[in-house]
């Protein structure tokens, strides 16, 4: 192990203890399987499909948790430290899971950053980098990167390489398919534009054509301000907008106050990030989350379902 890490892997035992409920003291070692280790659910679900039976997969980042707010615990660092891969995303999505990255040993860790070499999107209103880090809701990005990770579970199990490749082919006809639901989906939409509570969306608006409008500063716990408000009626109404899409955890009550106010109904757009512990407890993946999202984009881009 990196000499480095073992001193920040002790000196944060010391700081924080054993502190339950982390993704990694919930997992518990399978000898004879890859230990796969991921910063984001997209990933994590990826892993699991196309690495099956010869892996076992944790993500680090608990349900309901936000991952650019998420930090490592002594006991995560510790258990990276014998990961066989080490998937995240990369683009400044999660600033930890690059500092733990630069002080994995390479010849135990194989770090996947899945957004290499892919065909980034400068951002709009994000405080993460320059470049938009939500490739995977894009599913024709989101197929490149589970093929990275593909090939990353043959470099380190070439054994195993040729159920990999299996997996893999299943989960990118998956993602085919998708793709092509969501392009017979917006052909049928009357309207290009959708409203947002966040600009997370730009991969999703820019491969089918679309046009997300960010509402900046409409939180989806707090109420808005009078301005804000009067700033939001304004955007709703110039562009005939029914339907706002709020990111995952959404309050009733501002759920209402827009309701009221803005005369438009308030829907949720997951950005796939990570799930809710309710998700969670009813086992969904990124397929059956991201047609959730069609549904609700379809409501809100005004296509009769």
């Amino acid at each position: 192990m990196n000499k480095g890490l073992i001193f920040l892997a002790a000196t944060l035992l010391i700081l924080t203890g054993c502190q339950p409920g982390t993704a990694a003291n919930q997992s518990s070692n399978n000898p004879g399987k890859l230990q796969v280790y991921t910063s984001l659910f997209p990933f994590e679900d990826f892993a699991k499909k196309i690495g099956g039976d010869h892996v076992q997969v944790t993500n680090l980042i608990p349900p309901g948790v936000e991952p650019h707010d998420f930090e490592l615990t002594a006991r995560d660092m510790t258990a990276l430290s014998n990961a066989d891969l080490f998937i995240y995303n990369g683009v400044g999505m999660e600033a930890w899971a690059e500092k733990a990255a630069r002080n994995l040993d390479t010849k135990r860790t194989l770090v996947v950053e899945t957004t290499k070499n892919l065909p980034l999107l400068k951002r709009e209103e994000h405080d993460h980098g320059d470049f938009d880090p939500h490739a995977w809701l894009d599913p024709t990005l989101a197929k490149k990167q589970a093929e990275a990770i593909r090939d990353a579970l043959i470099k380190k199990d070439a054994k195993h390489a040729a159920d990999y490749r299996k997996n893999f082919e299943q989960v990118a006809a998956e993602l085919d398919k998708l793709d092509h639901e969501f392009q017979s989906m917006v052909k049928q939409a009357p309207k290009k534009e959708f409203a947002v509570s966040h600009a997370a969306f730009g991969y999703l608006a820019h491969r089918y054509g679309l046009k997300q409008m960010a509402i900046s500063g409409l939180s989806p716990s707090d109420e808005p301000s009078p301005q804000e408000l009067k700033r939001i009626i304004e955007e709703v109404r110039e562009h005939d907008i029914r339907v706002i899409l709020f990111e995952t955890l959404v309050s009733s009550k501002i759920a209402e106050v827009v309701k009221r106010e803005v005369k438009a109904e308030a829907l949720v757009l997951n950005p796939l990030e990570g799930l809710t512990e309710e998700e969670k407890a009813q086992g969904m993946d990124y397929f059956q989350v991201m047609r959730k999202n069609k549904e609700h984009l379809a409501k809100a881009l005004g296509v009769t379902q």
